[in-house]
């Protein structure tokens, strides 16, 4: 968006696209917001008393959805006993002691230890700086480097923008970070001719292991990367990709940091990406349906591999020496336990797969129409992408005017969805019923039609 939000008199829908001077992406102006005034389950409504189905749950967050009475009420017992402590010079408060316990306990591989944070992209700087003083503990300053990916997405401070790898996030800001980037996993774009996705996994784990070598195993401080990319295009990995991928990490002793932002809390499913894919991480992190962003909040949980090191630092430098003020705070932890329970009681991410399962079903139907080239997707994550010739894969001249288009004449239909380059994406609540699946379904298929009306199609 450019500048600061503007009156809500302008038309909410008014956006003007601009060519960026040096890309070949689109830019987009946004003239006038929607003013989103109240939630309820799986829909919000603006200030004109409109009607919008949720189909990225906010942020890809709002997993409960926008009306759960169970986390205001928790938030306001912990309100009312202690609103908020800090987590410094040795002190705790029982929610977060109960929370820390609780994501070591479920995580899907062994870990040692939980840490709090206020958002995803403040707990993957924060994992960094550790890791780096790790490297330092350890006697091998040189191990600063972390491989990313190309249009992976990891936050948006100055450390985590820089681990981001999708252009239109650099724009304009200085990249100053150690990042090897490797290619974005997506077969679809990115596969050769003749190529299976078992050749494309094997080829992008001989790139990985290349660049290993090319930049010296030692100066390798961690490997990033989300379990299915979101923010990049949802972009689900190729069968064995992260079989092969792990076993490079794993030959050269190279930590991995699993970025569970999007992903946690039954969106691919199961509880975790991670699981979802037999992934075995030294961190895990954590954000969004945390709490189902009901409050920011953020956690990442590390292994005694990575932390040993770190321990052996505090000892040197009598102490850690990080944090921030709001760190555990005693009532985002509150409402962080009700969620994980809620998703736990109500088996959510079963739900998801259904439900995910029904979406990709509705949107693959529409694999005939002249402007869809891909469906992809799982549990409930989704992305339908556009082409104008499915042959050569191509959309419009400026990337990212024919997903805007769709997603802009989606909204006119009333669902809220993100474009992503020339893709739509899709995250709805865990909590959406087949009935709203199928109102996204059908939104999508009117908007396609619509969009090629538009194009003369």
């Amino acid at each position: 968006m450019d500048g600061n939000i503007l009156t809500n008199s302008m038309e909410a829908r008014d956006i003007k696209y601009m060519l960026h001077p040096h890309t070949n992406h689109i830019k987009h102006r946004e003239v006038g917001p929607i003013i989103i005034e109240r939630g309820e389950g799986v829909f919000v409504y603006d200030n004109a008393g409109k009607r919008y189905l949720e189909g990225m749950s906010g942020m890809w967050s709002a997993g409960l959805g926008f009306s759960e009475k169970r986390l205001g009420e928790a938030a306001k017992r912990q309100y009312d006993r202690l609103p908020f402590y800090h987590i410094f010079v040795h002190r705790s408060t029982p929610p977060v002691i109960d929370l820390a316990q609780k994501l070591v306990e479920m995580s899907p591989v062994p870990m040692s230890k939980a840490f709090f944070n206020a958002s995803g992209s403040e707990a993957i700087d924060t994992v960094i700086k550790l890791l780096w003083q790790r490297s330092n503990a350890m006697g091998q300053p040189k191990r600063k480097k972390i491989i990313a990916r190309k249009r992976a997405y990891h936050g948006a401070t100055i450390a985590t923008n820089n681990l981001t790898g999708l252009d239109a996030n650099h724009w304009g800001h200085d990249l100053i970070m150690p990042v090897v980037r490797l290619t974005c996993p997506h077969f679809y774009r990115e596969g050769v001719p003749g190529e299976t996705e078992e050749e494309f996994a094997t080829r992008l784990a001989k790139e990985l292991e290349d660049a290993i070598l090319a930049e010296g195993p030692e100066t390798i401080c961690c490997f990033i990367a989300e379990p299915v990319m979101g923010g990049g295009g949802v972009i689900v990995p190729p069968v064995t990709y992260w079989e092969k991928v792990q076993a490079i990490l794993k030959k050269y002793d190279v930590l991995f940091v699993a970025d569970e932002v999007i992903c946690g809390f039954g969106r691919t499913g199961k509880m975790f990406g991670s699981e979802t894919y037999n992934l075995e991480p030294d961190v895990m992190v954590y954000s969004k349906q945390l709490t189902s962003s009901y409050i920011p909040f953020a956690a990442f949980v590390m292994n005694e591999k990575a932390l040993e090191p770190i321990y052996d630092a505090s000892v040197k430098y009598g102490g850690m020496w990080h944090g921030f003020t709001t760190c555990g705070h005693p009532v985002a932890a509150a409402v962080a336990l009700e969620t994980i329970r809620i998703i736990e009681d109500e088996r959510l991410p079963e739900h998801a797969a259904m439900m995910g399962n029904r979406l990709r079903e509705g949107f693959r139907k529409l694999l005939g129409h002249p402007l869809v080239g891909e469906v992809r997707g799982i549990g409930l994550l989704a992305g339908v992408e556009l082409v104008i010739d499915k042959d050569n894969k191509t959309a419009l001249g400026t990337v990212g005017q024919l997903g805007s288009m769709v997603a802009e004449r989606m909204q006119a239909n009333g669902v809220i969805t993100r474009p992503t380059d020339d893709a739509v994406l899709f995250s709805p609540p865990m909590i959406t019923k087949p009935e709203e699946i199928d109102m996204i379904v059908k939104a999508l298929d009117r908007s396609l039609d619509e969009a090629a009306a538009q194009l003369g199609m």
